[in-house]
């Protein structure tokens, strides 16, 4: 979102100002510390009021000072732009039969543009693949509000601010789970894959499935692209947990990771949901 010529940008984005799809007001309380991450994510109703107090989440400091930091000094290809400089909630289907994990947003991908993996090359490669496999309405992802839909799909990421260096702490991760396991149990009923982009993601998934009281695999699989493990629903059915090496620009550039293998993943997703 670009200022108005002469205006300042307002970043980071007040909740309630407009911004697309922005799911919070004024109103909606803000967790400032792990116990009220806690308590606010075990209380939200619906979807909505969960995704409404994640996106104004201010419970770790240092993570507080690094994305507002940011969205505040800006890139200088960016400087003319809004950053949204708050935590990202998950978005996508509401009942989805594909989940995909990541790690983080951004600083000046998800934490800039309001949405995570969208607005950088990462996001541009995911995306493209998403596409290609049915999984998202669009191409590209540029900016919330940009008309992308996500098909059956939900996304989320293990911590939802930008962290320095790409690096959340052990005291942050263990902080934001409580947003990721509420969110899991308001949209899984329909669930049938879930995709973890890279180790964080993978290891993230399995505490998140272990707190979800589901029966995890003892060892714990290891993490691998095309890593693979089923998880049995308490309704008869499994949940296929996926491994895929992260769309960063150092896997892309370097070859580790192509849009075949990303597409590879996605169809094995969709053939495992039913989609």
């Amino acid at each position: 979102m670009t200022a108005a010529a002469g205006e300042q940008p307002d970043s980071p984005v007040p909740p309630g100002t407009g911004w697309p799809d922005d799911p919070a007001t004024a109103a909606t309380p803000v967790a400032e510390d792990p116990a009220a991450v806690r308590r606010l994510a075990a209380t939200a109703g619906t979807l909505a009021e969960l995704t409404a107090r994640q996106s104004v989440c201010r419970a770790c400091p240092r993570l507080v000072e690094w994305r507002e930091r940011v969205a505040h000094e800006k890139r200088r290809s960016f400087a003319s732009e809004r950053y949204w400089g708050r935590p990202i909630p998950g978005w996508g289907a509401e009942r989805p039969r594909v989940l995909i994990v990541g790690l983080a947003p951004a600083a000046h991908g998800g934490n800039r543009t309001g949405r995570v993996f969208t607005g950088d090359r990462s996001g541009d490669v995911l995306y493209a693949s998403l596409w290609r496999t049915g999984l998202a309405a669009q191409e590209t992802s540029t900016m919330a509000g940009d008309g992308q839909r996500l098909l059956g799909a939900r996304m989320v990421a293990a911590v939802r601010c930008a962290p320095p260096q790409n690096k959340p702490s052990v005291a942050e991760r263990d902080a934001c789970a409580p947003w990721l396991t509420a969110e899991f149990a308001l949209v899984s009923g329909d669930l049938r894959a879930i995709v973890c982009l890279g180790h964080f993601a993978w290891q993230a998934t399995w505490s998140l499935l272990a707190a979800a009281a589901l029966e995890v695999p003892r060892p714990r699989p290891a993490f691998g692209h095309g890593a693979e493990a089923l998880v049995p629903r308490r309704d008869g059915e499994s949940l296929l947990v996926i491994g895929c090496y992260h769309p960063s620009q150092q896997n892309t550039f370097t070859g580790r990771v192509t849009g075949v293998m990303l597409d590879d993943v996605f169809r094995r997703a969709r053939l495992h949901a039913g989609m």
